[in-house]
């Protein structure tokens, strides 16, 4: 058993008291492109009962009791009812990062489970979460390059972080496809895309080192050209992509 199995079984075992009607997986994990150590543990469990203030401190209350196990930083879940799956825009209790907070469920997610979610325990997402149109797919697409990533490229000093470089040029890629052909693609196809797309050679072949092998770990030079290279290459293409779809 790996030990991601044995995160997940002892997650679901703490779950059990409170009845779940299903446990799901999305992202890396669900799509085939999952990393153990290096990817998070993306999932969403739909609970029975409404989510009272007693329910979420049950709710912290497991989580805290997995915080010694290993990849227990990295498993992230959301917690939905019946009654609120339904609803794009409300925010839902959420640990993630350590600690719980509330956030949607958004149209990517929801694409991901009905197209390739992996049902955990319970029933299939067709049968608990309501399907994503493709304009609202698009439409949010749009919304998340054009109002938080782009603007994001402003700030200097986060673009010398390892994780902001990632997310920012596989999002990119990403959203690209997802606008071109209403697809969605896992974050290694996304990767072969860069090039394609024009990204800068040095800043893809980055990216895949420390996504696939064991580099060592970059000087603050390299950090900082870098984070210059990935701003100059997606300031434009970002631009380019929203009045596309515009």
């Amino acid at each position: 058993m790996t030990q991601t199995d044995a995160l997940l079984d002892r997650f679901l075992t703490g779950l059990e008291a409170l009845g779940p009607l299903a446990v799901w997986a999305h992202g890396s994990l669900a799509g085939g492109d999952y990393q153990e150590g290096r990817s998070d543990l993306d999932l969403i469990a739909v609970l029975d009962d409404p989510v009272t203030p007693r329910t979420v401190w049950r709710l912290a209350l497991s989580h805290a009791r997995l915080r010694n196990e290993p990849l227990a930083r990295q498993l992230h879940c959301t917690y939905l009812t019946p009654d609120t799956a339904g609803d794009p825009a409300r925010r839902h209790p959420t640990w993630a990062h350590e600690e719980l907070f509330k956030r949607p469920v958004t149209p990517v997610t929801r694409r991901e489970l009905h197209g390739f979610g992996r049902v955990l325990h319970g029933k299939a997402p067709a049968e608990l979460l309501p399907p994503v149109p493709d304009r609202e797919l698009g439409d949010f697409v749009v919304r998340d390059q054009r109002d938080f990533w782009r603007p994001a490229l402003d700030d200097r000093p986060l673009w010398t972080r390892d994780v902001w470089v990632d997310l920012g040029m596989l999002t990119f890629a990403r959203a690209t496809v997802t606008l071109r052909d209403g697809r969605l693609i896992s974050k290694r196809e996304a990767l072969d895309l860069l090039p394609a797309l024009g990204a800068p050679a040095e800043v893809v072949e980055d990216i895949r080192r420390r996504r696939y092998d064991a580099p060592a770990p970059p000087t603050g030079q390299w950090r900082a050209r870098r984070g210059e290279l990935t701003r100059s290459y997606l300031r434009p293409a970002i631009d380019a992509l929203v009045a596309s779809y515009s």
